[in-house]
């Protein structure tokens, strides 16, 4: 069995995906990151960067115990633990970790700024306009990338992997963020065939009710997500 730490945000969707596709038992443990649920001690033993999600794989290599943080580590692991959605043929690893690297260097960080100028940034003082439209622009060239790499590939590397879980998450919210997706005619095929997988549905679901898009939000909930530092996460675990 394996635990799964998450929150219904694309990078927990990775996750949540990779696990329905390859069909492994998993017990969801949910985090509210808006109340610090990543700064509990436990937590903190299991993931040290306070982020989500993370797993415990209670059958890992040899039969013992194994916690792994990082989405993309964690897609590896379970990738290598399954023998699912990333090649051992060399060459075709390979790209399928470039692929998944671009995602976890690139893409993610780029909409992850998206996501919070959009949904988040109107909740503090001040004028965003030129912070929002610096990271739409870069997601922009962004999606340019994935959409001549799709020209040639039904997939990212290929085959479906691990690397179109990774990138998939992070398209999702194309119309939140102003992108008309019928620009990447490409990425648009990819985006329409990869969310008609059941296993996709499922993990794009789990949780979906705790959803909120930066409404609502409290004081406490905005410092705990965004006005971390180093003494304040200190003073936090010492709670």
């Amino acid at each position: 069995m394996i635990d799964l730490y998450y929150a219904p945000t694309p990078n927990g969707w990775k996750i949540s995906i990779m696990l329905e596709e390859c069909k492994l038992p998993y017990n969801l443990i949910s985090m509210n990151l808006g109340k610090g649920d990543q700064f509990k001690p436990e937590f903190l033993e299991i993931s040290p960067n306070n982020r989500m999600p993370a797993i415990v794989d209670y059958e890992g290599p040899e039969g013992r115990k194994i916690s792994v943080f990082e989405s993309g580590a964690i897609l590896v692991y379970l990738a290598e633990k399954t023998g699912q959605f990333l090649s051992n043929e060399p060459f075709e690893r390979m790209k399928a970790i470039e692929w998944l690297f671009w995602q976890v260097g690139g893409l993610g960080p780029m909409a992850g700024q998206v996501s919070h100028f959009v949904n988040y940034a109107p909740n503090f003082p001040g004028d965003h306009s030129y912070s929002e439209k610096r990271y739409k622009d870069e997601y922009d060239r962004l999606l340019g990338v994935m959409d001549n790499i799709l020209k040639e590939s039904d997939f990212l590397a290929g085959d479906y992997s691990i690397a179109d879980m990774a990138s998939f998450p992070w398209v999702t919210a194309y119309k939140r963020y102003e992108v008309d997706l019928d620009t990447f005619p490409n990425v648009r095929r990819w985006f329409d065939e990869i969310k008609q997988r059941p296993a996709v549905r499922k993990g794009i679901d789990l949780g979906k009710e705790h959803r909120n898009f930066g409404k609502g939000m409290t004081k406490e909930s905005l410092d705990n997500m965004f006005g971390q530092t180093s003494q304040k996460i200190q003073d936090k675990t010492k709670k």
